[in-house]
């Protein structure tokens, strides 16, 4: 059964990630403008980065338990990254006609994110032994 206070961390975890989120992508539409989509890009890197990380620690520390598991992967990162505004950007990218564009997106979030989740595990793997 789950507690009121394991939701509560969940909660939280979600409420924490989701304002890491959109701070951080305004912080990009800033640095970098609004011609491509580089703060969902960056937040869907950053976020498969530390679910690797996370999910080499937890593999390695299993005293930790579900509790800090959920809350920072489910509740964190899963506010945290966000496949549908990435979706919603490569289909406005094809609908202006900008499928070049549209196509790095892709390749990009697809490529980069995945290959970000394999350098997390490899390089928790490493500290932990």
């Amino acid at each position: 059964m789950i507690s009121a206070y394991q939701l509560a961390l969940l909660a939280l975890g979600g409420a924490l990630g989701a304002v890491a989120r959109f701070l951080l992508s305004l912080g990009c539409d800033k640095l970098f403008g609004l011609a491509f989509p580089y703060g969902t890009l960056i937040v869907n890197l950053l976020g498969s980065l530390c679910i690797g990380v996370l999910a080499a620690w937890f593999a390695s520390r299993p005293d930790l338990g579900m509790l800090w598991r959920t809350t920072l992967m489910v509740g964190f990162l899963g506010a945290f990254t966000t496949f549908s505004s990435f979706s919603l950007e490569t289909w406005h990218l094809l609908q202006i006609g900008e499928i070049g564009k549209a196509l790095l997106n892709i390749t990009m979030n697809i490529g980069l994110c995945i290959s970000a989740v394999w350098l997390g595990i490899i390089l928790t793997q490493q500290r932990v032994g």
